[in-house]
């Protein structure tokens, strides 16, 4: 447990267990309170009744924040390493780090405005936040390939890369079946014709999501 208070850490060790905390917690809230359906709901669906709303918008606003910080010092900690040993162009790791706070100010506005109540603001917030993400992890990944072997064992560039080409592969999918979906409601019957698609698409975005926590669980090392 020691190792992940040394350096800076605990940032993105603090931003994948308060993520995934806030995901697990909304989603039992609103399934133990008959909300949603236990079965792939959306994980907007899991924030959009009280009182799974209020624990829902406050967490996800304060992983917006964790986000915004664990890019800003792995832009810091990038800027540095190419400053001991050039290996990239500064402008793409200024790129990555602007792409990714843009994803996190998506993810303040899908916290911040429900998507039954305000559902074209909710889902412009679920765009920005899931495709910027996707491609901040591309780039990151290809930064820790450029930064190999002296900043990033090859492994961890593999993993990440992994991670980046899933995330990748099921964001497509979850937009497109999302946007065949003609009404946004919580509760799904089978046998409606939109139901494949809603089911697609949900286990897209959970794959994204738990993309997203799994590769800044590798930045816990770079931060020591």
């Amino acid at each position: 447990m020691l190792c992940f208070l040394r350096g800076m850490a605990f940032v993105p060790f603090l931003l994948v267990t308060w993520s995934s905390a806030a995901f697990i917690i909304s989603y039992v809230v609103a399934v133990l309170s008959g909300h949603v359906n236990p079965f792939l709901p959306y994980i907007s669906d899991t924030g959009t009744t009280p009182p799974e709303s209020g624990i829902f918008g406050f967490m996800i606003n304060f992983s917006a924040f964790l986000g915004a910080a664990t890019m800003y010092t792995r832009y810091k900690i990038v800027e540095k390493q190419n400053q001991t040993s050039y290996f990239s162009t500064p402008v793409f790791n200024l790129v990555s780090l602007v792409l990714g706070l843009v994803g996190c100010i998506g993810m303040g506005i899908v916290a911040n405005f429900q998507e039954l109540a305000v559902p074209v603001v909710h889902d412009g917030g679920a765009l920005l936040a899931f495709v910027c993400g996707v491609v901040y992890t591309l780039l990151q990944s290809i930064i820790s390939y450029k930064s190999c072997p002296q900043w990033n064992s090859l492994s961890t560039c593999h993993v990440r890369l992994a991670i980046s080409a899933i995330s990748c592969a099921a964001v497509v999918p979850m937009i497109a079946c999302a946007s065949l979906i003609s009404i946004t409601k919580l509760e799904w019957n089978p046998k409606e014709k939109d139901y494949m698609y809603h089911v697609v698409s949900a286990i897209c975005e959970w794959t994204v999501a738990f993309g997203f926590i799994f590769y800044f669980l590798t930045f816990i090392h770079d931060f020591q």
